[in-house]
């Protein structure tokens, strides 16, 4: 279902003039709706599933950089405490923490930049 379809249009533009009005005018059959509340997870009042799962994964993003961290940490203590370590785990753990870490800064930049984007938007 293309999304552009769901909008009414309070009057109808000079551009669709001489268009018949069921095309002007997309609709949303009453079952879809219904549907789409249900999947989505609506409820009143509350916060929507969408931003509890966006703050839910920037969460586990975060977390799991920290755990990556500490795997690196702990690694490299074995290596230098003659625990058995191979060193070239060593390695592994801390590039894949520093990889994460990269990406974690970068996700962060991208939505700073998009949210100063939205601010300078006129209204």
């Amino acid at each position: 279902m293309n999304p552009i379809s769901a909008l009414r249009l309070p009057v109808m533009p000079d551009a669709l003039r001489g268009i018949s009005p069921d095309l002007a005018r997309p609709t949303i059959p009453v079952y879809e709706l219904g549907k789409s509340a249900v999947a989505a997870g609506v409820q009143p009042g509350g916060m929507s599933p969408v931003a509890a799962s966006f703050e839910s994964t920037l969460g586990n993003l975060v977390a799991e950089v920290s755990g990556k961290q500490a795997a690196a940490t702990n690694a490299a203590a074995g290596v230098l405490g003659n625990q058995g370590v191979p060193l070239h785990q060593a390695v592994l753990a801390a590039e894949e923490a520093s990889v994460s870490f990269q990406l974690m800064v970068e996700v962060r930049n991208k939505l700073l930049e998009s949210y100063q984007e939205l601010m300078r938007m006129q209204v």
